[in-house]
């Protein structure tokens, strides 16, 4: 008795559970639609007819419900959608519901969303849910008339549609961008004379086949190159934007109003002057004198010569002898430009070095080269350079005899960060002559032809002769 006891308290169970998750479950909508999907105005009447499937595991409690359809005016179109099972049955589970309406031949052209008023599942099941509004589903990529009867005039539509969406900088405006994270964070334009804008960057074209179009009624305060905004002079800035009517939209016109005030100005910066310095005990810091500008407070240097100083804050570590460069400039802002870019140098000079170089002063080229020797007070590397390639070359530090006359050879040390650079130049005169060698002669031989008679004649230039042809 107790196993019979358990099963059939088990069998409660379960059937008690699908009725639940049964009721529980929505109404499906399985199709929402209407043919033909265009008219055109001055036709005959035509007929739409109209099919609603939804299906619910309970069935479907309604007999009828309402179809309309609506354009963006709020003219609307009504009939009532019969479900076609005969006899009725409560129980069923998918319900299909029919009915037209006639289009008048006097209709506002445009387009027609088709909406149901609902049903709602059998209520047998102990609970019953509601579909609410139903729509018809996409059926074409034409934008604002995506799902709806597209009625047209003549063959055009006259879609009342918002193709404009702006400006970003107004926060009311941003959630109906298609990137409004993006627009979100554009700076907000100034306006102020001497500035202009891109208004194809605050304002959004929602059609992409149509094109983004402005005009100024104020032209003597903002004028307008294709759709940059230009703020010529104080006052008020009017401008619409808009998209032309084509065939399928009408005109579509934004305005906006901009009042434009004074120009921006660019801060004036007093820089004190720096006092040269040695290269003695690199690197080393200076504090600078503080640079103040009344609109953005401190403004902080910065080196223009890295190699020779770096700035830390108000202070300028340098590393090298040189010259050191430093700027200031100030950034712009809503409100002021950048100021202009000051710079301001001084010297770190480096320890001087002397170069001892005494070539001879004559040589012959037959000796064909020369090492040259010099040497530098702090006993650094010595480079060679010929100014006179023509006459003498430089290998290293051996120097290429070529031709007589005068070979001058610059001897330098290039400097380091504490030592100052240095050359000395000197002449060498260079004689005798070079000599050529004789060319070689080469002879060669012709055949010379007088009837049957042949004549071979040799030399370097040979010719026939009298009376004789070359045989070719």
């Amino acid at each position: 008795m107790k196993a019979k006891s358990c099963i059939l308290a088990l069998l409660l169970f379960v059937g008690l559970s699908q009725n639940i998750a049964q009721a529980k479950e929505g109404l499906t909508v399985e199709s929402f639609t209407f043919t033909p999907n265009e008219v055109e105005v001055y036709s005959a009447n035509t007929k739409i007819e109209i099919e609603l499937v939804v299906s619910h595991p309970s069935g479907i409690d309604n007999f009828s419900t309402i179809a309309s359809l609506t354009n963006s005016k709020g003219d609307t179109l009504s009939t009532f959608l019969n479900r076609i099972d005969s006899p009725i049955n409560q129980s069923q589970i998918k319900v299909t519901f029919r009915g037209s309406i006639v289009i008048p031949s006097n209709i506002t052209a445009g387009v027609y969303n088709l909406t149901s008023s609902g049903v709602k599942n059998n209520s047998s099941a102990g609970y019953q849910f509601e579909t609410g509004i139903i729509e018809a589903k996409k059926i074409r990529a034409l934008i604002g008339a995506e799902s709806g009867l597209l009625v047209k005039s003549s063959g055009s539509l006259n879609i009342s549609y918002e193709t404009i969406v702006g400006p970003a900088y107004d926060l009311t405006k941003i959630s109906k961008f298609s990137d409004y994270k993006k627009v979100s964070s554009l700076p907000a334009p100034i306006l102020k004379v001497g500035e202009s804008i891109k208004l194809d960057n605050y304002f959004e074209l929602k059609v992409p086949t149509l094109v983004l179009r402005a005009t100024t009624e104020s032209p003597s305060v903002c004028t307008l190159n294709n759709l940059s905004l230009n703020f010529i002079s104080q006052g008020v800035c009017s401008i619409k934007l808009y998209t032309n009517q084509d065939l399928n939209y009408e005109k579509f016109q934004i305005s906006q109003v901009l009042e434009i005030k004074a120009a921006r100005t660019k801060p004036i910066l007093v820089i004190n002057k720096i006092e040269n310095t040695t290269a003695s005990n690199l690197p080393r810091l200076i504090t600078l004198t503080t640079v103040y500008s009344s609109v953005s407070g401190f403004v902080v240097p910065k080196s223009e010569s890295p190699n020779v100083c770096a700035t830390s804050g108000t202070s300028v570590r340098i590393t090298s002898g040189g010259t050191c460069s430093i700027s200031y400039q100030t950034e712009e802002s809503i409100d002021y430009l950048a100021s202009d870019k000051y710079i301001i140098t001084f010297e770190v000079t480096r320890d001087p070095q002397t170069i001892s170089f005494a070539p001879v002063s004559t040589a012959d080229i037959a000796t064909k080269n020369l090492t040259l020797t010099a040497s530098a007070s702090s006993g650094a590397v010595i480079t060679y350079l010929s100014s006179t390639t023509e006459n003498c070359s430089i290998s290293g530090s051996t120097l290429n005899l070529l031709k007589a006359g005068n070979c001058v050879v610059t001897a330098s040390q290039a400097g380091t960060s504490i030592l100052a650079p240095v050359s000395v130049s000197a002449t060498i005169l260079l004689t005798g002559a070079v000599v050529t060698p004789k060319p070689v002669v080469t002879k060669k031989t012709i055949i010379c032809a007088k009837g049957k008679t042949t004549k071979k004649v040799s030399g370097t230039n040979p010719k026939c002769p009298k009376g004789y042809k070359l045989k070719k």
